[in-house]
């Protein structure tokens, strides 16, 4: 996938396919979108791989390490508060490193935020259990948790945005969505990682040290992404192309009091698919574990193939959208999704065939529909502010549709039934048509 993207695109100039680019021979003239695409795979991919493997650990392992005092729901309702730390400390982490950037540049922003990312990821599989540290195990936990989240908010490096404001006439939807291949991918290797452990080892040795070594994994992982994304970011060619398409930090609080209406606007505009996101990933994981309704491995399986049907979907979602225009694919979708909710509750709380096809239908309508959602509305920021509004309308699109997920759809269904999941999902496809026709009426009006 990486290396085909590369090939399609392999030496169009950047400065011949948006017009407030300036002609001549300026160094940046020969960079080509295929590396740029590929930058913004490798560094999704690697940030997601480490957001995957604490998700599947909150489930197969930190219910009996960190929290074997509580029953196996509470344990897991206990590990999806900690999961939710790290979308509450991205917005700090964004404001924090945009000052670090204007202080001592992008590189040095993007290394630390990286090596930070690897630091609390890879902390995690040195961490003792409760049955060593007591509650001291869960006082790191949560700290390491939220340093991740601060680090990830600190890695935005602006090349999705430069990705999609380089798109030609025609061909946005396809550039809007190469960035997002990134979270199929981490999910699909996390998750084939804790297949190989938790099929080869004996329960007892992988919640002892088996389930650790993702964890290393991600550190490696993180190291490599580092040198591939440098190579990009910190050169003369790309320095200057940012510089060129006003890809610098400002203020958060100047970028709140003035374009804070498209910070709102673009994080609910993706909710659907934000809400989507975790309910399809590591909320069934979850229900099925807790039920015993069938075997782990199975499911691990299945959500594989999922990945593979997300990266589908996400690529086909380029291709709709260049067709139909990202706002009516993400209304599309919503309504899609909306649909699907009806059916959560039957399907889920069957078969195991039915949960099988919760899952695989969940992942093409989330492929289809997350392909389109970041950066749903940068184009509204004005140019001072676009490097910093994307990476904050992320943030809060995660905070509020995406880190508390898990916590409230397993929480509800397994006290009141699984109807709250339908209800929660809907909640998301509302809040997302009812953004995209207010997106619409503030481009009339203004």
């Amino acid at each position: 996938m990486v290396q085909s993207i590369a090939q399609e695109y392999p030496s169009t100039p950047l400065r011949n396919m948006e017009s407030n680019v300036p002609d001549g021979n300026d160094d940046h003239a020969n960079v080509a979108p295929g590396d740029i695409a590929v930058g913004v795979i490798i560094g999704r991919t690697s940030e997601y791989f480490d957001f995957f493997v604490y998700g599947i650990a909150s489930v197969l392992v930190f219910p009996s390490v960190f929290f074997p005092f509580e029953e196996r729901l509470q344990g897991t309702l206990l590990a999806f508060v900690v999961f939710s730390f790290a979308f509450i400390a991205r917005p700090l982490g964004s404001a924090l490193f945009m000052a670090i950037q204007r202080r001592w540049g992008r590189g040095v922003k993007l290394t630390s935020a990286l090596f930070l990312l690897g630091f609390s990821t890879a902390g995690m599989a040195f961490l003792p259990g409760y049955a060593t540290l007591g509650f001291t195990a869960i006082v790191l936990l949560s700290v390491l948790r939220f340093l991740q989240g601060i680090a990830l908010g600190g890695s935005w490096d602006g090349l999705p945005s430069l990705l999609a404001l380089s798109a030609p006439p025609g061909r946005r939807g396809w550039y809007a969505m190469l960035g997002q291949l990134g979270a199929p991918i981490g999910f699909m290797v996390a998750s084939g990682l804790f297949l190989f452990l938790h099929s080869s080892l004996p329960l007892a040795d992988f919640l002892e040290w088996g389930w650790r070594y993702p964890f290393y994994v991600a550190f490696a992982i993180n190291v490599v992404a580092l040198f591939a994304r440098l190579q990009l970011v910190v050169t003369d060619e790309y320095t200057k192309l940012l510089e060129d398409r006003a890809l610098e930090p400002t203020g958060t609080i100047e970028l709140v009091r003035s374009q804070g209406y498209n910070v709102f606007i673009g994080a609910f505009v993706a909710l659907a698919s934000y809400a989507l996101f975790h309910v399809i990933t590591v909320f069934p994981l979850s229900w099925i574990a807790i039920h015993a309704t069938q075997p782990i491995n199975d499911v691990l399986v299945v959500q594989i193939v999922g990945g593979a049907i997300g990266i589908v979907g996400i690529v086909t979602s380029g291709w709709l959208a260049d067709r139909i225009g990202r706002r009516n694919t993400l209304g599309l979708l919503a309504c899609l999704i909306a649909v699907f909710s009806g059916f959560a509750p039957m399907l889920l709380g069957g078969t195991p065939a039915m949960q099988d096809a919760f899952i695989l239908i969940g992942f093409a309508l989330l492929g289809l529909s997350y392909g389109q959602a970041a950066g749903a509305v940068t184009a509204n920021f004005a140019a001072k502010f676009r490097y910093t509004g994307a990476a904050l309308t992320a943030d809060v699109a995660w905070l509020i549709g995406a880190a508390f997920a898990p916590l409230v759809a397993l929480g509800l269904s397994a006290h009141f039934g699984l109807a709250y999941v339908s209800i929660y999902l809907l909640s998301g496809a509302i809040c997302t048509l009812a953004a995209l026709r207010l997106n619409r009426a503030m481009e009339v009006r203004d």
